[in-house]
């Protein structure tokens, strides 16, 4: 199951931003940028209604797999493991976060991959 539309980025706008403002963390086989939530760039939503939350997008290039079935798994992992995460959260974060996969990151095993994500998580001081 992938992130429900509440919790996902979408939109050139918002993935400029996160470009341009985000604050990056590293790992071996990973890396994580985040950013202050900017509500007037999600183009389309009535901005009175739109809920405060996290939102993330996980980005795997060609780079890491030139299979896009391999890719399409990796992002199931790791969509599911962020809806798990933060999908029961009581606070509102307001932060916008993009994961994006090195190529190094084939070579790991799942659980270990989700370990780091986590430990990412920490160091952005999204997960205690």
């Amino acid at each position: 199951m992938v992130l429900p539309r509440s919790m996902r980025i979408k939109g050139h706008r918002c993935f400029d931003h996160l470009h341009r403002a985000g604050i990056r963390y590293q790992s071996p086989s990973m890396l994580l940028r985040v950013v202050k939530a900017r509500n007037s760039l999600l183009k389309g939503h009535n901005q009175n209604f739109i809920e405060q939350n996290c939102r993330f997008a996980v980005a795997i290039s060609s780079k890491v797999s030139k299979k896009a079935v391999i890719r399409n798994r990796l992002r199931r992992l790791l969509h599911n493991h962020l809806r798990l995460r933060f999908l029961g959260e009581t606070h509102s974060c307001n932060i916008w976060a993009l994961l994006s996969l090195k190529p190094t990151s084939l070579n790991k095993e799942p659980l270990k991959l989700l370990e780091e994500c986590d430990q990412l998580l920490r160091n952005a001081g999204m997960l205690l």
